[in-house]
């Protein structure tokens, strides 16, 4: 395919990136505000996350079936459109004020999520050169930095206004009481996610009026396969696919681990305000962002496992800073983790769908699978936190084994043995 012909396919595709990542960046903000509005504890809080990944366990080898039969570009408008659909319910969630309708609405969400990102990742993998495929997701992945600082530094501080108050400290003159002050935080949250749903639906336009090149995977063409497997769980004995799923499970588990409980480690054990904490949530995020690009560029020079084993080995070193001295040095540790971190993710994506042919979709379905560490590894890592109280820092050994995982297939696991 024409380089020309690729670059508007590819544009729209990486609005994609940058969209989901505004979503699942949110999620931070959402757990310090239901903190408050549900009055929940950490670890109770902690759920938001579960509920939400939990839709990339269940549902990436349906939508890989559906896509397989039928085209990224059908999979991609529907997912955009249920997205919509989910961020709009906050507007009658808002009225109900019960944790568990927010948990359904996070879930519909990400799976609408889930549909763009099982089509997303592949898709930029394919169109283009083959020798090429990692610097390309990672450029590609480098919007979806651009999405998680403007979640972060912007979005986060329509939702959080900076008061925090229980039954005992609510001032007594506070209009309409303990119910007004539960209000007025309930309804903080509608914003961000009606600016969101309204991106979905004119992206989703967008895809509905162009033209999305199809993609040849193997000896057939998306679409055009209507008999045969539409899932081949064989791919799993390729061993650098099953090492790449593997080293995802824990990347994206440790990643949210550190993303989620930022805030509530900068609120609640760094002593910041939450004005403070939703500027230094911004500047992780921009070393995120920043990551992204410097890493596309050195990919050029280098090859990308050996980015990888660098990257996470020297995440390794900084959890073991935020573990040995939490406070204010951890918070400055965890700045410079999101940096190292940054390339992790699409790095690993690319080398695991290597030379798997008519089996792509079904690898980046259990890639995305994998992305149900996030439903776990970050409730494990709150509840130590929440347990040790005295001694929270401990918990961060958590994302450290994490990212040995992510170490190692940078060293061996990625190779393309059989």
């Amino acid at each position: 395919m024409k380089k020309n012909n690729i670059i508007l396919p590819l544009a729209l595709i990486f609005s994609l990136f940058f969209l989901w990542a505004i979503s699942s960046n949110l999620l931070p903000t959402m757990i310090r505000q239901l903190m408050k509005t549900c009055e929940l504890s950490t670890f109770e809080a902690s759920f938001t996350e579960t509920a939400y990944w939990l839709a990339y366990f269940i549902f990436p080898i349906p939508i890989a079936m559906y896509m397989k039969r039928y085209s990224y570009k059908s999979g991609i408008i529907f997912g955009l459109s249920l997205a919509a659909f989910g961020g709009l319910l906050f507007f009658p969630a808002a009225i109900l004020k019960e944790y568990w309708i927010y948990l359904g609405i996070f879930f519909i969400i990400a799976t609408g999520m889930c549909f763009l990102e099982t089509a997303a990742n592949p898709y930029v993998t394919a169109l283009g050169n083959p020798a090429t495929a990692s610097r390309r997701l990672n450029l590609a992945q480098s919007f979806n930095g651009l999405g998680a600082f403007i979640s972060a530094m912007f979005l986060s501080k329509l939702v959080l206004s900076g008061n925090h108050y229980t039954r005992k400290t609510l001032p007594v003159n506070y209009a309409g009481g303990w119910d007004g002050y539960i209000q007025f935080e309930t309804d903080s949250m509608k914003l961000p996610y009606l600016i969101l749903a309204v991106l979905l639906i004119l992206i989703a336009v967008v895809f509905a009026f162009s033209k999305i090149p199809k993609i040849k995977e193997g000896n057939s063409v998306e679409g055009e396969q209507k008999t045969g497997k539409l899932i081949d769980f064989n791919v799993l004995k390729r061993s650098h696919l099953r090492w790449g799923v593997i080293a995802q499970f824990f990347y994206n588990g440790g990643q949210t681990a550190i993303n989620s409980l930022f805030l509530v480690y900068c609120c609640s054990y760094a002593g910041l305000s939450e004005g403070t904490a939703t500027t230094f949530f911004g500047l992780y995020m921009l070393a995120f962002l920043s990551g992204r690009w410097i890493g596309t560029l050195l990919m050029g020079k280098f090859r990308p496992q050996d980015m990888l084993l660098t990257y996470a080995l020297v995440n390794v070193l900084l959890c073991m800073v935020v573990i040995c001295f939490g406070g204010m040095t951890g918070l400055y540790a965890m700045l410079a983790i999101s940096f190292f971190m940054s390339i992790i993710y699409p790095t690993q994506f690319s080398l695991a769908l290597k030379d798997l042919g008519a089996n792509t979709k079904s690898g980046s379905a259990f890639l995305v699978m994998a992305i149900v560490g996030n439903a776990c590894l970050p409730q494990l890592t709150a509840y130590i936190m929440q347990l040790n109280a005295h001694i929270y820092y401990i918990a961060y050994i958590i994302p450290l084994i994490c990212f040995l995982f992510c170490a190692y297939y940078g060293w061996k696991g990625y190779k393309v043995i059989n």
